[in-house]
């Protein structure tokens, strides 16, 4: 499985931006995607996931909950990350991930958010 992703870029405190991220190969055994993060010098961390068995469910990192958004294509090759309300703690590379069966789990290359004022 491949993944790319896109849509970052700098944007003011209070802004939005949406992530999205394309992924190809093998992917019908993909069953959850999600969006990390890590900021310079800490860990990365998980923003949210949405699980694509048999009924779709997500979870999401506290410090995102009410501001961020994921969503996933019914094809599963595809998935966004609707970024509202941005806070200059945001700031960090973004990263997709996608989970197939037998728990492997595959990476992106990261798109970097800046977030100014």
């Amino acid at each position: 499985v491949q993944l790319q992703a896109s849509g970052g870029g700098l944007v003011h405190s209070g802004g939005s931006l949406r992530l999205s991220c394309v992924a190809s190969g093998n992917i019908a055994g993909i069953f959850a995607m999600g969006w990390y993060r890590q900021a310079p010098g800490k860990q990365r961390e998980l923003v949210a996931r949405i699980f694509n068995g048999g009924t779709t469910s997500t979870n999401y990192a506290d410090f995102v909950k009410g501001r961020f958004t994921i969503s996933s294509t019914d094809a599963k090759d595809s998935v966004y990350l609707q970024m509202n309300n941005i806070k200059s703690e945001d700031t960090a590379v973004y990263y997709c991930n996608a989970v197939v069966s037998g728990d492997r789990a595959y990476w992106g290359q990261g798109t970097q958010v800046t977030v100014r004022g």
